[in-house]
């Protein structure tokens, strides 16, 4: 795995991981969002032949996520599960019984549609709208922060960003990022098998573009 790189959020330490995640050392606590599981086998139900070497991929990047980091809690903003229930979520129970003494906490998002039965039989608590942890706060469409303006740090998902780049020849190649303001950091999808939204760099921002499994920060 590649090394990740160290971000300071006011007293917090945070290591942003090229495979799509945040460790915030603090709270000994992994985030990610939008992993969209069992999408997959929701396109192959429909007809299209999409391989589940895609999910399986996923899977394995966050065991070797909480491999490399041992964090405590795993706090997903938004999206753990794309649609209904399918056979991709027989593995995802295998996993959870893999990591049973892992925290996992979901903060919903508009693809959370599964019944309670779900979520309590593989130990995934559930938290509706804003989530407080410690001085961070977490949703996971970042609009919602916009009703409160003064309660610090937000963490959210949702848009999947992605930033374009240009070289020679009018050449754009594009690459999913994580985009940080003063106030807010928006996750990249931690799905491979999702598009982006593009999003630009403007003053004071900063964006860490994720390009061959390296962090590239975007300095214009």
């Amino acid at each position: 795995m590649n090394a990740p790189i160290p971000y300071q959020i006011q007293d917090q330490t945070c290591w942003i991981s090229p495979q799509r995640a945040i460790f915030w050392e603090n709270q000994s606590t992994l985030l990610l969002s939008d992993t969209h599981f069992g999408k997959t086998g929701h396109f192959r139900k429909n007809g299209i032949g999409v391989p589940q070497a895609v999910f399986q991929e996923d899977m394995q990047r966050m065991v070797d996520l909480l491999g490399f980091f041992k964090p405590e809690r795993l706090i997903v903003v938004g999206d753990l599960f794309h649609s209904a229930a399918n056979l991709e979520m027989d593995l995802f129970a295998k996993w959870r019984k893999d990591f049973e003494q892992l925290e996992l906490l979901l903060v919903m998002g508009n693809h959370d549609i599964l019944g309670d039965q779900c979520y309590q039989s593989n130990q995934i608590a559930i938290h509706k709208g804003i989530f407080q942890q410690g001085p961070f706060q977490f949703v996971h469409e970042p609009m919602a922060f916009t009703e409160h303006p003064d309660s610090g740090f937000l963490f959210s998902g949702h848009l999947h960003p992605g930033v374009s780049l240009s070289g020679m020849g009018k050449q754009n190649l594009h690459f999913p990022c994580f985009y940080f303001t003063k106030t807010t950091c928006i996750l990249p999808a931690f799905s491979r098998f999702s598009g982006t939204a593009t999003v630009k760099k403007k003053k004071d921002n900063t964006i860490f573009a994720i390009v061959n499994h390296q962090l590239i920060e975007i300095a214009r």
